[in-house]
């Protein structure tokens, strides 16, 4: 079951939301290393700018270095070089409790001996800036902000998992740190509360106006939530930007197979200018979009199966080859339908169940059209770290 955070902002958020006015919250990451005993290196000297105020999404696979750059962040890993600064201040060698930075974790780490209210008031405890008549204050607002005000008696095994969640929020947030780094904290729910919490945590984060990191290996997370994201690989940031720009415009074959579902097909550049060109996919010459001082010759195109429409009759206009339709999986919505392409390429389009029969069945004989502005020629085939030269969105 979902829960509606409170619309009258507690004092809590009004506080937060001034410190986030103030410009607060900004981060800048030169040449971040983390290397383990043995030689393994978890962070590989990744350059990175997040605004104040910025809900910014750290993505990739297990093993991807996410977790190590957050927990860096948050001073409970020590980086073997390069700088974090927050708010122009280089917190690298700060202790993790002398940074303005709170963490929620994917376990929560609630006190189970504890009831709701001493969970959330027992950061305030160490902080020697907030008097202790002042901490009944806090707490009652942050609970207020969370909507959990009437839980505040309760113990932590008398929560759900979602509510558990809540709790973790607001005695992070009862410290009004500048930055709160979020290490997976959905990952722990059934699919169903994570989806309803998405929202509500976004819509938290332009209440209180503070910046959020959050980890994830989640990319419909990431894209839901977030301003701008950084999808990550070995260590390496391979591409950073808004998520529709990310999603729409991968830059390498890993962020498109990684980010969504993607149709990669092997075609022969011929020849392109100012950003469009042709290519050759099989027997059949496209339009495509293709990336500035591609040479002609050998590359990988990409388009969504959204993007990828289905039609009937005979062949005619541009952008479209003959198809075969090998087998339809319905999803409720939608179905997935998967052709073949006379080259032998497999291919799937995602279609609207807007009729109660289904449109297609295997074998049928079908025509595909790929739109010239959604086909794209993939830059690098390889992971590429991201770098300033790179065109893409940088915070600010």
């Amino acid at each position: 079951m979902g829960y509606a955070l409170a619309l009258d902002p507690p004092r809590i958020l009004r506080m937060t939301a001034d410190n986030a006015q103030t410009g607060g919250g900004s981060i800048a990451i030169r040449g971040l290393r983390k290397e383990f005993e043995g030689g393994s290196i978890a962070v590989d000297g990744i350059d990175l700018d997040v605004a104040s105020g910025e809900f910014f999404s750290l993505l990739g696979p297990s093993g991807c270095g996410k977790t190590t750059t957050l927990r860096m962040l948050a001073g409970f890993e020590q980086p073997t070089d390069g700088q974090i600064l927050i708010d122009g201040t280089d917190v690298a060698q700060t202790p993790p409790h002398k940074r303005p930075v709170n963490t929620v974790f994917q376990s929560y780490a609630l006190f189970p001996h504890m009831d709701v209210w001493k969970n959330v008031e027992y950061g305030l405890r160490w902080a020697k800036d907030v008097p202790k008549g002042d901490r009944k204050g806090k707490v009652d607002a942050a609970l207020e902000l969370v909507e959990m005000t009437e839980y505040a008696e309760r113990r932590p095994n008398q929560l759900s998992g979602g509510q558990q969640q809540r709790i973790a929020l607001a005695r992070a947030l009862v410290l009004e740190p500048s930055v709160l780094l979020l290490d997976e904290p959905l990952g722990a729910l059934d699919a169903k509360l994570r989806h309803s919490l998405r929202a509500q945590l976004t819509s938290l984060q332009r209440r209180v106006g503070i910046t959020f990191v959050f980890v994830t290996h989640d990319q419909e997370e990431a894209l839901e939530m977030s301003d701008r994201l950084a999808v990550m690989s070995r260590g390496k940031i391979i591409q950073l930007g808004a998520p529709r720009e990310i999603y729409q415009f991968p830059r390498s074959e890993f962020v498109a197979d990684f980010l969504g579902v993607a149709n990669l097909m092997d075609v022969q550049v011929e020849s392109s200018s100012a950003g469009v060109g042709r290519v050759k996919l099989g027997d059949f010459t496209l339009d495509a979009q293709i990336p500035e001082g591609y040479q002609a010759g050998p590359g990988r195109a990409v388009i969504r199966p959204e993007s990828l429409h289905l039609e009937e009759g005979e062949l005619s206009g541009d952008n479209r080859l003959p198809a075969m339709v090998e087998r339809v999986v319905y999803l409720g919505s939608t179905s997935q339908v998967f052709v073949r392409l006379p080259d032998g390429t497999s291919v799937q389009s995602l279609v609207t169940n807007a009729v109660q029969e289904e449109p297609w069945s295997s074998g049928d004989a079908c025509r595909v059209r790929m739109p010239a502005e959604s086909l794209h020629v993939l830059e690098h085939s390889v992971d590429h770290a991201w770098s300033d030269a790179d065109p893409v969105s940088k915070a600010g």
